[in-house]
């Protein structure tokens, strides 16, 4: 809609219409203006530039009009607001590209997402890669036609009288779906057009650079029982650069992915017969203890008291959680004896249970329960991601029953610990998420106000300035959610924090206060690397396989040059090993280079060679990995090395 704007339906109210600007101007117009005009009316250039405009937060089309007196943000393409226009402008394009390239496609879904977008597709003939790059074609043509978009509201018996005649009947179930009193709205770009709730940018020519980069299956509304879809994943940024960059990005996650990098490494599989569930190998299992050891010693310095609870816990205890109703969708059940019981998809309502054993004094808060908790969860299987996203998963999950006044200090207490352990781990900084009340929730509005209040003056005592992330706590109670950046620039949530008022409430939970009266303690929900299946997924792509010593699966490998040199590899992987390094020995016949190669695919930190020259000297030839060179030591101080790089960090004595 680069010239016509949308027909106004709504007349001015008397005084006009005031928008006020980010920077705290204010402009004044007699009647209702678009967004365009309020970018006219600030400048030629802006203009020029403007994508969308943000209404007192909501984002919508330059040419709808803003009907009363509103904080007005002009949207340009380089701000990050406007990115998912760009890529819902961009998925339209490539719908309409798709229908005129192969007519009878119907079209279902086109949203943008984080990385991208993508469309779900109905055609029985599956789309191939020569497929991609003719739709990729058509798409450059329409976005260098530079077409208009334009809104249309319509009535719920015009909309079913052209997608009916249309043949959409996907669109239909859609149509059905749109609430009762919602606007049902149109997009068209140069005759084709689409089901939207927008917004959508000026016109197609402001798209930018874009890729199609894959087509996989889906099912739709994420139903098996449905009719199988095809979908088409493409990703669009405001610049070629942006783009390039991205790709590039992609390139290096390939190279990166936890799974090809678990196999290369024997760490784990998965397999058909246990969907979602991981089958560790030798080697990813020494790694997995590693990080739980790890995680275990820093809880236990910090007060924590581990527990284990039952996996298999009966219907009634998720009734009264609340977990039954709010979350059964996600929840394994089964029955025998004539009772329901559900795999248990998190440990806090069992971890009540054993708070609730005996007497609790103030003088027993806050106490800190921990679980290293095997959990199950329902997932699609189309979300199913290696050991990314699993359904059988395990949390170094902890719950500190607190009183109102102790929500602070141990919430500062966590940040602190968690803020250590993800140093250690190789990630120094980290972004915050305030995740506040979800549309479906347990708890009066008091009590959600009461606990989001609480959390962030908890934020403001740890240091911690949030971004808010909208709707998205948990049905309990306001969590914050904290993202690390890998090495290539990707985001992971991995640590939460969660103040709950609402469990103990309604498992009963109680102590007895001061004042001799029985009370209801707080519940902090916490955890520092979430799932740890997940987690070791991030390192191994964080790293790309070449973790840090203290957590390789195998420290050292001794290798033989020859075989005359069979005695001293295995003295010097007897001294590695009493010396609490994991080593093994290579005493195969191959050349040296062959097993230097092949210890260096499996991502081994040390390769330790020894031959003729090295039995006689009483040496080692150190290599390091990744490193073309290698330095001759003598044992004792090659064996002194290796343990002090592999010792984890928290055992490092101080100098």
């Amino acid at each position: 809609m680069s010239s016509a704007a949308e027909p106004r339906a709504i007349e001015a109210r008397p005084g006009g219409v005031t928008v006020t600007l980010p920077d705290g101007s204010t402009r004044r117009f007699e009647r209702p203006p678009t967004g365009r005009e309020v970018a006219e009316a600030i400048g030629r250039r802006l203009a020029q530039a403007a994508v969308a405009v943000e209404v007192d937060g909501e984002v919508r089309d330059l040419d709808r009009p803003i009907e009363r007196d509103a904080r007005v943000r002009i949207l340009r393409a380089e701000d990050p607001e406007a990115l998912p226009i760009l890529r819902h402008d961009c998925a339209h394009v490539m719908a309409q590209a798709v229908q005129e390239l192969f007519p009878g496609t119907q079209v279902t879904i086109g949203p943008p997402i984080e990385t991208g977008f993508y469309y779900d597709f109905w055609r029985e003939q599956p789309f191939s890669t020569d497929d991609l790059a003719k739709i990729e074609a058509r798409m450059a043509e329409i976005v260098r036609a530079d077409v208009p978009f334009r809104r249309e509201e319509v009535s719920r018996e015009e909309a079913r009288r052209r997608f009916a005649a249309m043949g959409e009947r996907f669109k239909l179930e859609l149509l059905d779906a749109i609430p009762e009193g919602e606007p049902v709205t149109i997009y068209h770009q140069n005759g084709w057009f689409d089901l939207c709730r927008g917004p959508h940018g000026p016109s197609t020519g402001r798209i930018g650079a874009f890729k199609l980069l894959k087509v996989a299956g889906a099912y739709w509304r994420g139903d098996h029982r449905n009719p199988q879809l095809q979908r088409i994943y493409g990703t669009a940024f405001p610049s070629k650069a942006a783009l390039d960059a991205y790709l590039r990005q992609l390139e290096e996650a390939e190279r990166r992915d936890h799974r090809r990098l678990g196999r290369e490494m024997d760490l784990f599989h998965v397999q058909e017969e246990a969907p979602g569930a991981v089958f560790w190998h030798p080697r990813g299992w020494v790694l997995w203890r590693a990080l739980e050891d790890y995680i275990r010693r820093r809880l236990a310095r910090a007060g924590y008291l581990e527990v284990r609870t039952p996996q298999l816990v009966d219907r009634s205890l998720w009734e009264r959680s609340g977990h039954w109703e709010k979350f059964r969708a996600n929840m394994f059940t089964l029955e025998a004896e004539e009772r329901a019981f559900a795999l248990k998809p998190m440990n806090c309502p069992c971890h009540v249970q054993i708070f609730n054993q005996g007497i609790k004094s103030y003088r027993d808060l806050p106490l800190r329960m921990a679980e290293f908790g095997s959990c199950h969860r329902n997932e699609p299987s189309g979300a199913l991601h290696g050991i990314m996203r699993v359904r059988a998963f395990t949390q170094d999950d902890a719950h500190i029953f607190c009183t109102p006044e102790q929500i602070t200090s141990e919430s500062v207490a966590f940040v602190d610990l968690l803020r250590s352990v993800y140093a250690d781990l190789g990630f120094p900084s980290f972004k915050v998420k305030f995740s506040d009340r979800p549309p479906v929730r347990t708890g009066s509005d008091a009590v959600w106000d009461q606990a989001e209040r609480a959390l962030r003056e908890a934020c403001a005592a740890a240091g911690v300035e949030p971004e808010l992330n909208p709707g998205e706590g948990a049905f309990y109670g306001p969590k914050l959610e904290f993202v690390l950046e890998d090495a290539i620039g990707r985001d992971w949530q991995c640590g939460t924090l969660q103040v709950d008022f609402v469990l103990p409430e309604r498992l009963d939970a109680s102590y007895i206060g001061p004042d001799g009266a029985k009370h209801r303690p707080v519940m902090l929900h916490r955890a520092i690397l979430g799932s740890l299946e997940r987690f070791i997924g991030v390192l191994i792509e964080h790293y790309a396989g070449r973790l840090p010593v203290w957590l390789a699966p195998v420290q050292a490998v001794v290798a033989t040059i020859t075989n005359e040199a069979d005695a001293y590899a295995r003295e010097v992987a007897a001294r590695l090993e009493a010396a609490g390094v994991r080593v093994e020995l290579d005493l195969r016949p191959d050349k040296i280079g062959y097993k230097v190669r092949e210890h260096s695919l499996a991502k081994v930190p040390f390769i330790v060679a020894v031959g003729a020259r090295e039995t006689a000297e009483r040496t080692v030839a150190l290599r390091r990995l990744g490193s073309q060179g290698q330095e001759t030591l003598a044992l004792d101080a090659a064996v002194a090395l290796c343990l002090r790089e592999s010792t984890p960090p928290d055992l490092v004595r101080p100098a």
